[in-house]
Parts: structure tokens; sequence; C-alpha cells
């Protein structure tokens, strides 16, 4: 097997079973065997289990931030000097979640659930990896949902976000068995694409509605 895919086929294992198991029950002997490859493989490509669980963030992230982030250039150059509206921000953030995944139901889901796991899981190191990574350009998204929301302040923002964060990884963490729910129980037949598009206005209309306190 050449280099680069034993890379891709131990990154492929990892993030199949960090999302199964979550990170401290998936021990690298796990990965290595799905992987069909040995311990010394891991250690070549990626020198620890903490960089292996960085990598497979990575491996998602680093393309979405970048297309994000020239999304976010072009909605701020049409916005002006006008509002921006939470709920043209959140379609903005699905479409390029949904790119990002390739438009794969199951590979948008396995990224919600690592997601809320690195919520979930004390995973300090990945946290910082994160934040030092693909902190720009959040915090660049997280200005223009401050313009948007100018009536709340900083603590109600800041519940409302982890609460719409909650909602969406729950959502599509699960949207394969959601939608076939759906198709049993209603006779409808969706794809993501339909899910995100009852979840954006129900973000939307939770994330400003008035605050009770």
């Amino acid at each position: 097997m050449a280099q680069k895919d034993t890379a891709k086929s131990i990154l492929n294992a990892a993030e199949e079973l960090f999302s199964e198991r979550g990170f401290a029950e998936t021990s690298l002997r796990n990965i290595t065997s799905k992987a069909s490859v040995n311990l010394a493989a891991v250690n070549y490509h990626f020198g620890s289990k903490k960089e292996l669980i960085q990598a497979v963030f990575a491996r998602f992230l680093t393309p979405f931030c970048a297309d994000l982030d020239g999304s976010l250039e072009e909605f701020e150059a049409r916005l002006g000097d006008q509002t921006p509206q939470l709920a043209d921000l959140l379609r903005l953030l699905a479409e390029n979640s949904l790119a990002a995944g390739k438009g794969n139901p199951r590979r948008v889901g396995i990224f919600m659930r690592l997601l809320g796991l690195a919520y979930s899981q004390e995973q300090g190191h990945l946290r910082k990896f994160l934040r030092k990574e693909y902190g720009a350009v959040f915090a660049r998204f997280m200005s223009l949902v401050t313009a948007a929301s100018p009536e709340l302040d900083d603590q109600e923002r800041f519940w409302r976000i982890h609460f719409m964060l909650g909602a969406t990884v729950f959502t599509l963490s699960g949207v394969e068995s959601l939608t076939a729910m759906a198709e049993h129980d209603l006779g409808v037949s969706t794809g993501i694409e339909g899910v995100i598009d009852r979840l954006v206005p129900f973000l939307s209309s939770g994330f400003q509605a008035p605050h009770q306190g």
C-alpha cells in the first residue's frame, strides 16, 4: 500500500471509530486493526493519537473553513451597510458544510458526531488546535452573528449559540435515520438538503426569540 493510501486508510478508520465509540474508548490498536496497518504506520504518519484526532478534524475543517472564508467575503461584499440576517448566515454555513461533506449525508453525519464529542469529551488539546487553526474564520462568522442579533447581550448569545449547535449536531449526526423515519411514519421522502431547509428557520427563530428573564 502506498504511503498516501496508508494515511488515508488510517484516517478513514479513525474517523469512523471515533464517531462510533468516542475518543477515549477507541484505541490505536482498534484503528490499526480496522485499517489493516501496523502501529508503526500510525506513528510515522501522525506521531500520536492526539495528532491523529486533530488530523481527522483537519481533513473536514481545512477545506470547509477555506470555502467558508471565501463565502463570508462575498457575503460581506453583498451586504454593504445592511444588517446581516441570521437565517442567511445559517444557510451559508449549511451550504459550506454540505460542500465539505461532498453532499454525502453519511460524511456530514460522521463529522457532526465528532463535533459533538469534541464538546462532550475532555479533549483540551483538540479545542486548542481548533482555535489555533480555524479561530480566525469562526471569529469572522461570529462577528456577523453578533451584528445580526444586537438585541442579545454576550451571555445570552453564548447560550443560544450552543443551543443551536446542540440541535444541529443532534439532527445532522443522525440525518439518515431521521429521513428513514420520516419516510416510514409520514410517507415523505427527503434528503439532507430537505432536513436543513426545515432546520434553518427553526434555529433562526429560536435564536431570536424574546429573552425571558
